[in-house]
């Protein structure tokens, strides 16, 4: 009987785990999730496994807990690894730095400690767009200079691909996929997941949909002053699925590798879209008017950043098929699909 081959998937109940776990699955592979639930719901789950047919397998564990992670890679013969798990808001991070320095490095520490032990050799790192920082120019490919962060969480990605660098200079029997994605948002075309910020949303999207639903009062534009068409900032919004779907063909192409290697490849639409623009294309999409207004600009954001993918189509033969109405469009009907099933479950 052959061994089943499990691809263990740190933070797999957060956002985009959640959609990776689904075209994992869809794709025939057998997902892990670890996830202590910190930043995730477990109800997710349920909806994983309504899209995807199959029941999930979850380990509630803290990442950092290399005693508790060992038992994992003991009892499940893990063939690759996809590390989602970090605390991701920026802002928060300026906060409460200890707390991004110590989860988001060693989580990542505790997982490369045990694919040394363990002999895992294909190892995915879930990096981002933020290690660029302001870039002189856009599109931005994987050699664009890499600024020094002005954000906790900015500087934790750098660090991590520098950890992950060095591990593999060291002579460590590892093949490294590094993702730099751009601006996920959007949701499963079902509307059975997507994503779920606890608390005040720190990002845009789902600013606009709760406060459509009147859940947030107004929404704020930092800033309409940049130097972009409309004057508010530019980013490169990647539907969460088509970013999932990077995940599986990275872990494909890993797999189909012979060496140790360190591979950095950008995952974006390689179009940028204004602030204005995503409020405009919701209020066409959801048909109703949004209440919004104009502030001060942010400290720390990016006038404008958007993907070369040149790199992405040609090593992983993946490029991004969804359009910003189709994010938007699912992102509003998970919002609502999962407000309602709130209050029916009360």
């Amino acid at each position: 009987m052959n061994q089943i081959e499990y691809i263990l998937i740190t933070g797999g109940a957060g956002y985009i785990g959640s959609h990776t776990v689904v075209e994992l699955i869809q794709h025939g592979k057998t997902p892990v999730i670890v996830d202590d639930f910190r930043n995730a719901d477990p109800k997710i789950l349920r909806g994983v496994e309504e899209i995807s047919g199959n029941q999930v397998i979850c380990e509630r564990v803290d990442v950092c807990d290399e005693t508790a992670m060992r038992v994992l890679f003991e009892r499940y013969h893990f063939t690759g690894i996809i590390h989602f798990a970090a605390y991701k808001a920026v802002g928060e991070s300026v906060d409460e730095p200890l707390k991004y320095y110590s989860n988001n490095l060693n989580s990542l520490l505790v997982c490369l400690a045990l694919t040394e032990e363990f002999k895992v050799e294909n190892f995915l790192f879930s990096s981002s767009c933020t290690v660029y920082g302001q870039p002189e120019k856009s599109p931005v490919t994987e050699e664009s200079p890499i600024i020094e962060a002005k954000a906790p969480y900015g500087a934790t990605k750098q660090m991590c691909e520098r950890i992950l660098s060095d591990f593999v200079k060291s002579g460590a029997n590892i093949k490294v996929l590094n993702l730099r994605y751009f601006n996920p948002i959007g949701a499963h075309p079902s509307g059975k997941i997507g994503e779920l910020p606890s608390g005040k949303p720190n990002n845009l999207l789902p600013y606009l949909t709760q406060s459509a639903l009147g859940i947030l009062e107004e929404l704020t534009v930092y800033g309409n002053d940049y130097n972009t068409l409309d004057g508010t900032c530019l980013r490169d919004f990647i539907h969460v699925c088509d970013l999932a779907n990077a995940h599986v063909k990275g872990l494909d192409w890993l797999e189909n590798q012979q060496e140790a290697l360190n591979e950095i490849v950008n995952v974006g639409t390689g179009n940028g879209s204004s602030v204005l623009e995503i409020i405009h294309t919701f209020e066409k999409v959801a048909n109703r008017s949004l209440k919004w207004k104009f502030g001060p600009r942010r400290s720390g954001d990016v006038e404008q950043i958007f993907a070369d993918v040149t790199k992405a189509k040609k090593l992983l033969k993946w490029s991004a098929q969804k359009t910003l109405e189709d994010a938007v469009r699912d992102a509003w009907n998970w919002e609502q699909k999962w407000r309602n099933e709130t209050i029916d479950t009360n």
